[in-house]
Formats: structure tokens, sequence, C-alpha cells
């Protein structure tokens, strides 16, 4: 997660699909029960790895198993291969790796999540810390986490509509200077979409906290209320206490870029978190509980 975005305000308001309330009315018909012991094993799986920046060792590793995890479950699995500057100047290669169900659905929706991590902790207490990459359990694995629980329960059965998955690469990369070296990989996916428009699109990100409150972010709620009305009924539905009717901290994310291709986007998010971009962002800062909570709410989407 990169930070806030006090300045960005988005005034549209995206009028409710009809289709995209069918998904809802469609949803509370009995869906399968999300895993959220799976979805922890999935994050603990990740930090195994060690920090994940892009560039590094465990990033190539953690990508290519990251697709052989998707080939497994999804009816289509794709990655976009691009090549950018780092905070250095050497160029580095990213990733987005995209997993697709049900292909033979016209009316799809995207859910997303960042599976790189931060380079540097540099909001770590402890000064001689700065420098060091961060693990990135929540910041990072943990929406990763939740998307690979739903991908397991999709291959199990198939979800009312088609559905994306898209876990983006080099959000977490930037030098701080600014918004435009974070975020990379969805500006990158939002800029080859062509003819895909997704109903919706529900990006994911510091969902793991083992005190999780996820607020409404300011930027989803100023460019499409509806969706963000769609996501946060969903909650309710499944009883899912965390997600409150306050408004929060407006974030520069994911979402920010698909907004701005004319994709309806929502942010789910818990920035409350005081291991953010420090070396303490790691597994026993978060649970199973948390990843069940924000998964069911997913599979209420969809199911």
């Amino acid at each position: 997660m990169t930070g806030r975005d006090a300045g960005l305000r988005r005034g549209a308001t995206v009028a409710l699909i009809v289709a995209l309330a069918g998904v809802g009315v469609m949803a509370g018909c009995g869906g399968p029960t999300y895993d959220g012991g799976l979805a922890f094993s999935f994050l603990e799986k990740q930090c195994d790895f060690g920090p994940r920046p892009p560039g590094s060792d465990a990033h190539e590793e953690m990508g290519q198993w990251l697709v052989g995890v998707l080939q497994g479950y999804a009816d289509e699995v794709s990655v976009q291969r691009f090549t950018v500057l780092d905070t250095g100047g050497s160029e580095v290669v990213l990733s987005n790796v995209i997993a697709s169900f049900r292909l033979d659905a016209r009316e799809r929706v995207l859910f997303g999540a960042h599976w790189d991590t931060r380079w540097i902790a540099e909001k770590d207490p402890d000064e001689g810390n700065r420098g060091t990459p961060i693990l990135g359990a929540n910041d990072g694995a943990s929406g990763v986490a939740v998307l690979l629980g739903l991908a397991a329960m999709m291959s199990d059965r198939s979800p009312a509509v088609g559905v994306d998955l898209v876990f983006f690469d080099g959000e977490d990369g930037g030098n701080g200077g600014g918004f435009d070296s974070f975020c990379v990989g969805s500006t990158f996916f939002a800029g080859q979409m062509g003819d895909y428009a997704p109903i919706y699109a529900v990006v994911v990100d510091m969902i793991g906290d083992s005190d999780l409150a996820i607020p409404v972010e300011p930027n989803s709620m100023n460019a499409c209320p509806s969706v963000v009305r769609t996501v946060w009924d969903a909650a309710e539905r499944v009883g899912a206490a965390s997600f409150t009717e306050e408004s929060g901290a407006a974030m520069f994310d994911d979402h920010i870029p698909l907004i701005r291709a004319g994709v309806p986007s929502v942010l789910i998010i818990d920035f409350d978190y005081a291991y953010w971009h420090t070396i303490e962002d790691t597994p026993d800062k978060c649970s199973p509980e948390s990843l069940q909570e924000v998964g069911s709410v997913l599979a209420e989407l969809v199911f």
C-alpha cells in the first residue's frame, strides 16, 4: 500500500447497473463457504519466499509459484510482462498475473490485489532498519491470499458471473516523491484493456490485520457510490462486522488507474496498521479470521 492521496477526488456518480444488482441477489442464494484457513496458508507461503520487491530472486520465485497455483484453479491464466526503470534507474521486469473464470460469461467483475512488496522499510521506528525490504504479510500477501482462496472456491463451483482475478505487480515500488512511481502494474493493465469492460472492480489491500476495521475509502465513494453500497450490503449479509460506514483516509492504490480508465472501482483496505512499511509486517500480525471475513464478502458478490 502506497499511502494516502488527499488531493484526488472524483465526483462522478456511476449508476447502479441492473446486472450488478442481479449479482447481489444471486449471492444470497447459498453459495459455498469461504476458507480463511486456506487463505492464511497462502499468506504464509508468500512470506516463506522472503521480501518480494521486483528484481529480487524471491520476486521471481513468487511469480512462478503464483502462476502455478492459479493454473490449478482457473479456466485461463495469462501474464502481462513489461519493463520499467526502478528507483536506481535500472531496468526491471514486472508481471501482472490474470486468472479468469467463466470465460463464456459476457458480464464480468474484476478483483485485484498487488503481489509485490516494498523494497525499503522507511516507516520502521528503528532508523537502522529503514533500508531493509519488508516481508509484507499484510501489505501485499494478505490481498493475494484472499484472492487465491476465492480462486479455490471458484474451481469447485462456477461463479454466477465471469470473474477475473488480477494480481498487480509494482504497486509498492515508488520512491515516495510522488504517486507516478507507484501502482505501475495497474496503470499498465488499465492502458491495455481494449474492449475489456468489467461491470465493476474491487481491489483488496492490507486486509489481513488481526484487528481488522474497514471504513469506506473516499475516492471509491466519490467515483462509484453505488458499487460501494453493493459491496457493503454484501458485507452486511455475511455478517462482516469489520466493514463500517465510517469514512476513512483517501488512498492512492490500484483502484485509481482503473477508475481513471472508466471502470467503477472500490478499494477495501484497513490502513490503520502500526506495522505499515516496517520490518514487523509479519504473519503473526495477521489472522485467518480477517481473511475469511473479506473473502466471504467477495464470495457473496459472485456466488
